[in-house]
């Protein structure tokens, strides 16, 4: 055998450096170890001290056996076989409005097939709905031109990295705990996360002050920061952000000249009274800023709000604020790809216009919905009262989103243990969870934190009536853990 022949093509040595430095956590080695304690579990009953594996790392509700609302659903099986409008029992199988949505839907779709190619913004007629609904939503007018149809919110996020970043020396600043898919786009397109700290202490608050000083900090190093991420309701830390910093944020982006970025995929998601979610265009509008003042990219997805369509792939970016020449390119990117799924489209236009009073739907359509919101607050209530109640550790209130962050106060012996295998102790602690109940969390560590803390992140997501017994078993490993490691 000759030398080239027993030299592999690809090797860590030769594969793209930037998909190496790219990591991921909500599906990293917590989530691989709990595929194969599942596969144990199939072929060996009675051999872990669980019965089944939780996952609690993701938004993925249903999965965990939330159920799809029945009205998208309803739509999305007649635009897909068409066929059965024609039947002579279909006002027996669905609803009146159902049917009429179908039915207004599938005559926007060039050839009435939802198994084409669209154009690569998405369908035109949907891309209005969407944009009649954000209307509604904000009390500003939107425009479907602005709009891109993307598989879920995560591509839109990775176009505009690859939109913005030149190279290691742009650099984007992101909240710091983050969702890693912004540390993983702007790895794998090559430029430098710039991070500014949530402050723990007053429940995640964004202080301008201090994205000031981290973006005066990154230019002192040569670093041109192209943009400014918000994850607003937060992900992994729920808060809500109140209208005056919202205005604060966006005028600190006009005045410095950076790309907002608003993560906005949880704006359903909302759990407290005394805050409401208002988009970042609205509260720009509301402000006086135009198209001409700032860049704005607003995220949004069917698989976060009451909907938990994530295997749907659906959702849209909305972008204001760009020149003629840079929507071009905007574009040609977005033909790259030829279009998104069609169903994640038709589904995304059904979010932002669901029934209204006096269709037939309605009624069980809103129970549904409120079901399955107030569902989603008492379980973060519970889970939230259940950590606080835990020896060293605390957590803040979940506003928004559906998830906790909780700070692990961990004693030095679990932190030299975890040293002595290479770990960090908030994997140590997510590891051992995970081994000893099924419950699967991402250790904080993955999100980033202030150094020196420890964190886990936990959905809220698991069906309510296994709430008590997930507490039940945090509970006791916690105190096993916290007995086993005391100083």
């Amino acid at each position: 055998m000759d030398r080239a022949a027993a030299t592999p093509p690809v090797s860590l040595d030769t594969i793209n450096p930037k998909v190496l430095k790219c990591q991921y956590a909500v599906r990293g080695a917590i989530v691989s170890h709990a595929q194969r304690l599942q596969q144990e579990l199939q072929t060996s009953q009675g051999s872990l001290p669980f019965d089944e594996i939780l996952y609690c790392n993701i938004g993925n509700p249903q999965s965990l056996g939330q159920q799809p609302i029945t009205f998208f659903r309803e739509v999305l099986a007649l635009c897909d076989h068409p066929a059965l409008l024609g039947k002579s029992n279909i006002d027996a199988l669905f609803s009146k409005d159902a049917i009429g949505r179908a039915q207004k839907i599938l005559n926007l779709i060039p050839g009435r097939a939802t198994g084409a190619y669209s154009h690569s913004q998405g369908i035109k007629g949907l891309r209005d709905a969407i944009a009649v609904g954000i209307a509604i939503r904000d009390g500003f007018p939107a425009n479907a031109d602005d709009i891109f149809l993307t598989d879920g919110a995560s591509p839109g996020v990775h176009m505009m990295m690859q939109l913005l970043i030149r190279s290691e020396n742009d650099g984007i600043l992101c909240p710091i705990p983050q969702y890693p898919l912004y540390s993983a786009s702007i790895a794998l397109h090559g430029g430098s996360l710039v991070p500014y700290y949530l402050d723990e202490a007053t429940g995640w608050g964004l202080e301008i002050s201090d994205v000031k000083k981290q973006l005066e900090d990154a230019r002192s190093k040569g670093i041109t920061v192209r943009a400014l991420v918000v994850i607003n309701p937060g992900n992994p830390t729920g808060q809500v952000l109140a209208e005056e910093n919202q205005k604060k944020i966006v005028e600190f982006c006009n005045n410095e000249g950076l790309v907002l970025l608003a993560d906005e995929v949880y704006q359903e998601n909302v759990y407290v009274d005394d805050k409401k979610f208002n988009s970042f265009k609205k509260i720009a509008r509301s402000m006086g800023y135009g198209e001409e003042d700032l860049s704005l990219v607003s995220f949004q997805s069917i698989s976060k709000g009451y909907h938990g369509e994530c295997g749907k792939r659906g959702g849209y970016m909305e972008v204001t604020g760009f020149s003629a020449e840079v929507r071009e390119q905007f574009y040609k990117v977005a033909s790259v790809n030829l279009c998104s799924n069609i169903s994640g489209q038709i589904i995304a236009s059904l979010v932002m216009n669901p029934p209204k009073v006096g269709d037939e739907s309605y009624k069980s359509f809103i129970a549904e919905k409120n079901g399955i919101l107030s569902s989603l607050a008492r379980r973060a209530k519970a889970l939230e009262d259940a950590f606080n109640g835990l020896e060293g550790v605390t957590c803040n209130k979940a506003e928004g989103a559906m998830y906790l962050f909780p700070r692990l106060h961990l004693p030095q012996k679990a932190i030299d243990a975890a040293k002595a295998v290479n770990e960090a102790p908030d994997a140590l602690y997510a590891r051992r969870l995970l081994d000893a109940t099924g419950i699967v969390v991402v250790p904080g560590s993955g999100f980033g934190q202030v150094p020196g803390t420890w964190h886990v992140r936990c959905t809220i997501l698991p069906q309510e009536d296994k709430i008590p017994a997930i507490i039940s078993w945090l509970k006791a490993f916690h105190e096993a853990f916290m007995d086993e490691f005391r100083d």
